[in-house]
């Protein structure tokens, strides 16, 4: 009996952001109370106590959300967040585009998200066993 090997993925081609949209970015997040700025996965992010709440991705801009805000969100026309078709990551939605142009509802997207983000335990160091 042969055994059936999976064909490897391949990796999609990611593209940077425009930059105007990391100006809006960082410009929304720098209002924020304890945030710090990184990059994850070549893309600019905000965490606040270890934990991810916003990041760029490409052309979108993704935020953490609790359950209840999630499905306020998809009302207002978010969606889940799959960096690669078919692999949604978890708590994250796309925030849409009409929000992303309005600076106080941005704010309000990155508020929310940024509560529940301070809301989690820290996240423990890696090799670490306490």
């Amino acid at each position: 009996m042969t055994k059936k090997v999976a064909k490897p993925r391949k990796m999609p081609a990611f593209t940077k952001p425009p930059a105007a949209l990391v100006d809006v970015f960082q410009r929304a997040v720098a209002d924020l109370p304890n945030v710090q700025s990184r990059q994850m996965f070549g893309y600019p992010a905000a965490f606040t106590k270890t934990q991810m709440f916003a990041s760029l991705f490409q052309d979108k801009l993704i935020v953490r959300l609790s359950d209840a805000d999630r499905e306020a969100a998809r009302r207002d026309g978010a969606r889940p967040f799959e960096p690669m078709p078919g692999r949604p990551m978890r708590e994250y939605v796309v925030v849409p585009e009409a929000a992303r142009e309005s600076p106080s509802t941005l704010r309000a997207w990155l508020a929310k998200a940024h509560t529940y983000a301070a809301s989690l335990p820290p996240k423990k160091k890696k090799g670490s066993t306490r």
